[in-house]
């Protein structure tokens, strides 16, 4: 049997959440990157990411230009979400305190919620919003520290940054959905753009450190993982799969990044982090509600006789 409209919506968004998962991974992998510089961090990383796709593109005898050979828009739209996101995440971080900034930042799956409504086909329900603001309410929990936090008026640019920083990655993830001819590996491009920018910008702002051995291993996995293929799977999820039930699930993503350095070693669990996980994982419950309760029926319906 063909797979049906809604079985290819539940696979894509599947493949979009090992994003989440491999995103959670990143802070984890930064804390080995030692004293690596932030631009000198991304353009490594993401050298790596295009250098990993390029060799599938040659192993596999693909036609690169068909890959590259894309309109501006689409350029424009995927190397501005890439590059773009991480100088304005840069910038946030060093003109207000990480904590805000940060808080500021996952402003980005509830934009992405609430920027879904604009495309064809989208309905925006009231479990959609609700979802997301609980979502933020938990990451608020663990961002914060159990809402440990002032914004402060001389931080303005800085928290101005943060909201850019957070609109930039939502108007990305769905503008993917209207670039849905666009192949998947032309991500691969986006990346080796976005490297070489980083490369300027840390030529410009920083002083270049030498990775050791632990350093370039935590560099390569990142550029395979958090900063490579999570964002290949994440296109092809905005592209095909349920994107409000993604920007919910996109709240897991502190969470389990704080389980990762719990387990790692790197920081102690908490009350406010136990508190943190019921309220994002409620929330998305809520902002999936469509993909489960969808699943469920079917499954109800193959079971009645």
């Amino acid at each position: 049997m063909a797979p049906t409209p809604s079985d290819s919506t539940t696979r894509a968004t599947a493949i979009g959440a090992v994003a989440i998962l491999l995103w959670a991974s990143l802070a984890l992998l930064t804390t080995y990157t030692g004293s690596v510089p932030p631009f000198e961090t991304v353009a490594i990383s993401f050298a790596v990411a295009s250098l990993l796709t390029l060799g599938k593109w040659l192993v596999r005898r693909e036609d690169v230009g068909r890959h590259l050979r894309q309109p501006a828009a689409v350029w424009l739209t995927g190397v501005g979400g890439l590059f773009g996101y991480h100088f304005l995440y840069f910038l946030a971080l060093k003109t207000a305190p990480p904590v805000e900034a940060n808080l500021i930042n996952y402003l980005w799956p509830l934009l992405i919620v609430l920027f879904s409504a604009l495309l064809p086909g989208e309905r925006l329900r009231g479990w959609h919003v609700a979802g997301a603001v609980l979502g933020l309410c938990g990451t608020l929990l663990l961002v914060t520290d159990g809402g440990r936090f002032a914004f402060r008026a001389e931080y303005t640019a800085g928290y101005v940054s943060a909201l850019a920083c957070a609109v930039t990655w939502g108007a990305y993830s769905v503008l993917s959905r209207r670039f849905g001819h666009v192949p998947t590996d032309t991500v691969g491009g986006f990346c080796g753009v976005t490297a070489v920018l980083a490369a300027l910008c840390h030529l410009a702002f920083e002083r270049t450190v030498w990775p050791g051995p632990g350093e370039w291993l935590a560099l390569f996995l990142m550029g395979a993982g958090p900063t490579g293929l999570a964002f290949f799977v994440w296109d092809v999820g905005m592209k095909r799969g349920n994107i409000k039930a993604l920007a919910g699930l996109s709240y897991s993503t502190p969470l389990l990044s704080t389980l990762l350095l719990i387990v790692a070693g790197r920081t102690r669990p908490s009350i406010t982090l136990a508190l943190a996980c019921l309220f994002i994982i409620g929330g998305a419950m809520l902002a999936s509600r469509d993909l489960w309760a969808r699943e469920a029926r079917k499954a109800l319906d193959q079971t009645t006789p």
